[in-house]
């Protein structure tokens, strides 16, 4: 009996080996280059304000991979990532920072393939891949200032037009409305600049729906048949 069973044994793994041989055989792989950019659909929320470090996600390619007229990764393809760090908004307008983790695609045979993206297409992205809307007060300063300066140039350029009517009238209208678009302008400017030392900044939201565009960091290989 003890050799009738170290018989079946042996046939069972010789039978195992010979599959998996004929497997490896008949499996082909196809390589998806670096820097090729794909482009990813959130199914669901990822943000700085609700969100924290370890929460997972799950997007869906929407730009097929191919080479040929293989067919390596369809549309609808799975990604999955996770939050990696969450940096919170604070005041003087100190914008939340966001970074991502792409963990990895699922073929169409079910295969779970490593793989390493980045962000390649966001409102704003830092030095070290973190997403963020605003970086802090002196952005917030620039922004005003710039928003003063456009408010007297409107104010100057009304006051232009204002004097088409009348011959001669712009040489009054022009440097009293430029007069009240400065003050004005200044006004915003001191006043926005005030608040924004208390303010906080901007939270990231990636909503269900938001396409983000990402890049391949490294090749992968990806098994077809």
């Amino acid at each position: 009996m003890k050799k009738l069973f170290v018989y079946l044994l042996a046939m069972f793994l010789c039978t195992q080996n010979v599959m998996a041989a004929s497997f490896k055989a008949d499996a082909k792989t196809k390589r998806i280059p670096a820097g090729t950019t794909f482009q990813l659909e959130f199914l669901q929320p990822v943000s700085t304000y609700s969100g924290g470090a370890g929460d997972s996600f799950v997007a869906t390619l929407l730009n097929e991979q191919s080479a040929g007229t293989t067919i390596i990764l369809p549309v609808g393809t799975v990604v999955r990532g996770s939050v990696s760090n969450v940096k919170t908004a604070k005041r003087f307008s100190r914008g939340a920072k966001l970074y991502l983790d792409f963990d990895h695609v699922v073929t169409p045979t079910g295969r779970q393939i490593p793989l390493d993206l980045a962000i390649s297409q966001f409102d704003k992205i830092y030095y070290d891949g973190g997403l963020y809307k605003n970086l802090g007060y002196g952005e917030a300063v620039k922004s005003n200032y710039e928003r003063a300066a456009e408010i007297t140039k409107n104010a100057t350029e009304f006051g232009a037009k204002a004097g088409e009517s009348a011959p001669g009238i712009q040489y009054l209208t022009t440097p009293l409305c430029a007069i009240g678009g400065f003050f004005g302008g200044a006004g915003y400017f001191i006043g926005d600049s005030v608040a924004d030392m208390f303010r906080r900044g901007q939270d990231v939201y990636i909503n269900t729906g938001d396409i983000v565009n990402v890049k391949l960091v490294t090749p992968i290989d990806i098994p077809v048949y």
